[in-house]
């Protein structure tokens, strides 16, 4: 067991910090951390389950970044009478969008909380959906451009709704966006470090402030890496940590 409490003051904080993240590393099960959200390119609006161990209070120490990916919802719906036919149909149009993606400098993906990239060998694993209309069915996926190196959100939504239009339909098949613009991180859990840097020189300059008689401890930095929004493309990764004011003496 370890303790996840460290102490500002005494000039072996970060000394603790970094054996206590190898300790970590050394105890948690390798499938443990291969199948953590973390470590997958994650939707910025989605969360981590919920658990007693988690914090309600976003602190407001952290590393702001860009996200990686503008992501937009499309969906084919699909109207012809007969059934089979309906479906070959959405499915057809979806194909086409898998192909032309790459010219488009797009990718098609799918997924709630974390995103798997959709291909054509695995894209009739996406479920058909009952339209509102009768005879009709519809099938929803995900569009994603890259941000950065000049590519701001408003170019990469651009950027998704040319593809869009671009794509040709199959028989009745109609493909149009369907939901707002969100955004993706890949691999959050990667900046751990960077965080843990953030949260350090802030800890360290709030000690100074305090004087001689008060210290700070740190609690809770073995906890996960969580994400938010914090503007129109750029979020806020943290840890729900604690910073405690304690007399020294």
């Amino acid at each position: 067991m370890f303790c996840n409490i460290y102490k500002w003051g005494d000039g072996v904080a970060m000394k603790r910090i970094m054996f206590i993240s190898a300790l970590v590393g050394v105890m948690l099960p390798v499938n443990s951390v291969a199948q953590d959200t973390g470590s997958q390119e994650v939707i910025v609006t989605a969360k981590r389950s919920e658990g007693i161990d988690y914090s309600a209070a976003m602190p407001v120490v952290g590393l702001r970044r860009s996200a990686d990916f503008a992501v937009q919802e499309v969906t084919i719906t699909g109207d012809t009478r007969d059934g089979s036919l309906r479906q070959d149909e959405i499915y057809k149009t979806l194909a086409n969008a898998i192909a032309a993606a790459p010219h488009a400098g797009v990718q098609i993906a799918s997924g709630d909380e974390t995103l798997q990239i959709v291909t054509l060998e695995n894209y009739r694993n996406l479920s058909l959906k009952k339209d509102s209309r009768p005879d009709s069915q519809k099938l929803s996926f995900l569009v994603k451009a890259p941000l950065g190196a000049g590519n701001d959100a408003r170019s990469a939504q651009a950027k998704i709704a040319s593809f869009v239009k671009v794509v040709k339909p199959v028989g009745r098949a109609l493909m149009e966006t369907s939901d707002d613009l969100t955004f993706s991180v890949v691999a959050p859990d990667q900046y751990r470090g960077a965080i843990t840097d953030i949260i350090a020189a802030d800890a360290k300059s709030m000690a100074a402030k305090l004087g001689d008689e008060y210290g700070v401890e740190i609690e809770g930095l073995n906890r996960p890496v969580e994400w938010a929004r914090s503007g129109l493309s750029e979020v806020l990764l943290y840890i729900p940590y604690k910073l405690v004011i304690v007399p020294k003496h």
